[in-house]
């Protein structure tokens, strides 16, 4: 064979070579960096890889949620990137048109979306603890039984009956794989930076601990709930206090009796016996009878000052009070209102 013709064989494998170099480079940009995520009927959506996944758990979690054009492509991508070596829990937002590869770093590197976790209106830690675990990977019964174990307590100060304290209404950010113990950590932390130095000042001019504040704001929370009028209750229950006068306060006997649906309370509650029947044992119970708002521990802290002892709903079922100074005003205002509560129908 000539020069020749061995040149121009030499040129026509090496094109062959560099056109099938070609052909795969085209195969693989196709199979990792052309779109092959598709939405239906939404622009993006979330999917949570639950801590302890192994590759085939993300798979099936990734083909339920969300319709994957080659799932080939898509595996081939994944072993590529030995993404099932990587494989990270969290909660990770897909966008319609996604590559195999954009999604795969996703997962890959961990970047999740917090989750916005908002709890306000709760009474139990019970209630407290399924709120939460339907919003983050915590489990509540574990949650719950850490609210209650004697070494968490004692970590924080608290003990089982004002741990419920700890926890302050508001909207926190969370990672969705937050643990059990790193929930309760940033419980104490937010705890910590609620209580500033005004707060703190504030409680110690009542002569109150800050649990102790936190158990008043509870009874006011459950008495009403206008943001306007919370202060003046709560200067009732503080003159109350001062002057060595049982708090009678109807919800903690709501709370004693576990009915939280109940109208009107009868008389034959009045009589069970319970730190937290505020009827029948005098100043504050052992702990809140539920999470306060924030306007319900402010409203103890800023307390309105007057001279009323004594406050009764009003009987236009507005959510308002009446305020007495005297036994006889009040029980007058009482009458009315039992009055109505009976043309009502309520009673119970």
């Amino acid at each position: 064979m000539d020069a020749h013709m061995l040149i121009k064989r030499t040129i026509y494998i090496f094109i062959i070579i560099i056109a099938f170099a070609g052909y795969k480079a085209v195969v693989i940009y196709k199979k990792a960096f052309m779109p092959n995520i598709r939405l239906v009927n939404r622009s993006q959506d979330y999917i949570l890889i639950p801590t302890g996944s192994k590759y085939t758990d993300v798979y099936n979690i990734i083909e339920n949620k969300i319709f994957i054009e080659d799932k080939e492509s898509f595996n081939w991508t994944a072993l590529k990137k030995n993404y099932p070596n990587h494989i990270k829990a969290g909660r990770f937002k897909i966008t319609n048109g996604m590559s195999n590869n954009e999604l795969i770093n996703i997962l890959r590197s961990g970047k999740q979306e917090p989750v916005e976790l908002t709890f306000n209106n709760i009474r139990t830690l019970s209630q407290l603890a399924g709120r939460v675990s339907e919003e983050i990977e915590v489990d509540s019964i574990k949650l719950l039984n850490l609210f209650h174990s004697p070494e968490i307590q004692a970590k924080y100060g608290f003990n089982d009956n004002n741990i419920i304290s700890i926890f302050i209404p508001n909207t926190y950010e969370f990672f969705w794989n937050t643990s059990e113990v790193q929930f309760i950590d940033r419980m104490n932390r937010e705890y910590d930076n609620f209580w500033n130095k005004d707060r703190l000042t504030k409680a110690a001019g009542l002569h109150m601990t800050k649990e102790q504040v936190v158990t008043l704001a509870s009874i006011i929370n459950e008495e009403t709930d206008r943001n306007d009028e919370k202060a003046r209750i709560a200067g009732v229950y503080i003159n109350r206090l001062n002057k060595k006068i049982r708090l009678q306060a109807d919800p903690t006997v709501i709370y004693v009796v576990g009915d939280f649906t109940l109208q009107r309370v009868l008389r034959k509650y009045y009589q069970i016996d319970s730190p937290y029947n505020t009827y029948i044992y005098g100043g504050l119970p052992p702990g809140p009878i539920c999470i306060p708002e924030i306007s319900s521990i402010d409203a103890v802290l800023n307390y309105e000052k007057h001279d009323y002892l004594y406050f009764c709903a009003r009987s236009d079922f507005s959510g308002y009070h009446i305020f007495a100074r005297s036994l006889e005003a009040h029980n007058n205002n009482a009458q009315i209102y039992r009055r109505e509560l009976n043309k009502r129908k309520i009673y119970r």
